[in-house]
């Protein structure tokens, strides 16, 4: 019996070329992914070193070089906090300061960048660029007259500094809702107004809801900066309402100066955990607002 011999199939070009793009499309998606891995690696390095040298025994710290392999973990750093700062005080100082401050200036921010955006008002394109101006000036040149009226209005000491200045207007954020309510069609209020809407009924029923995604960026924005902030705190409150951050530059001074210095960085976690819970829970509407002007049909 003749041996069969089979032939291989010839490809056509098409067929070359398109196995060719085939085989180029996954080495380039396995490119991509491995500098995305390696770009993750690069930004979540120092959060997992903080993270593993908070859960070390101090005393091997710097001498031990297996801290992420070796398994010896300890939650003792975390108890030492209380030994030199008291870090529960701090949230509640830094929560009263966010409580009070973001709901109230986001209402105003939002309702003045409404007012700018949706209805005719008389020189407003002036009033703007006015309020715009004001972000020109450096923040160092109002330090020492903000002092000085603080300190008059008996207000030094207490977080009234860190309140009152912001409650009605934060100007970069009703710059950030007048660029997104013009993505928004006129005719919804327009139409809302000849139904004998008023203006306020028309800013809570319609533009509000419509505003969530980019309300959610901007208070996880604005809440991270209150959060992070060190500068104001340490100049304008006394220790009894101490911020967070300040109660941290405390703790890193006494516990490093110790040589504890896992201490500090239990500390740095424990300050870090409210604002990657909040991005977390918030993420959906902060992607989406990143994205609201990307796709027009």
């Amino acid at each position: 019996m003749e041996n069969v011999v089979k032939q291989k199939p010839v490809l056509t070009d098409k067929q070359k070329r398109d196995k060719k793009d085939k085989i180029l499309g996954i080495l380039s998606a396995i490119g991509a992914n491995l500098f995305l891995a390696f770009l993750a690696f690069l930004v979540l390095f120092p959060l997992l070193f903080m993270v593993f040298s908070s859960l070390r025994g101090w005393e091997n710290y710097l001498s031990n070089v297996t801290m992420f392999i070796d398994g010896k973990f300890t939650f003792e750093n975390y108890k030492l906090i209380a030994n030199y700062v008291d870090l529960v005080k701090g949230y509640g100082n830094t929560m009263f300061i966010e409580i009070c401050v973001i709901p109230c200036g986001t209402f105003f921010a939002a309702f003045a960048a409404f007012s700018f955006s949706k209805l005719r008002l008389r020189h407003k394109r002036f009033w703007l660029l006015f309020l715009l101006s004001g972000m020109m000036i450096p923040g160092a040149v109002l330090l020492m007259p903000r002092y000085v009226a603080y300190d008059i209005l008996g207000w030094i000491g207490t977080p009234l500094p860190l309140i009152v200045p912001h409650l009605f207007i934060h100007v970069s954020m009703m710059f950030f809702f007048i660029q997104y309510m013009m993505g928004i069609p006129s005719e919804l209020f327009e139409a809302a107004k000849i139904d004998g809407c008023s203006t306020f009924r028309m800013f809570l029923q319609i533009m509000l809801p419509l505003l969530l995604p980019a309300i959610a960026a901007q208070c996880i924005f604005w809440f991270m900066g209150i959060w992070n902030d060190f500068f104001g705190p340490s100049i304008y409150l006394s220790n009894e309402n101490a911020t967070l951050q300040v109660l941290m530059y405390k703790l890193n001074s006494q516990a490093s100066g110790s040589g504890f210095y896992t201490v500090t960085f239990a500390g740095a976690v424990l300050s870090c955990l409210p604002m990657i819970a909040i991005y977390l829970v918030l993420q959906k509407f902060f992607i989406k607002s990143m994205s609201f002007g990307a796709v027009k049909g």
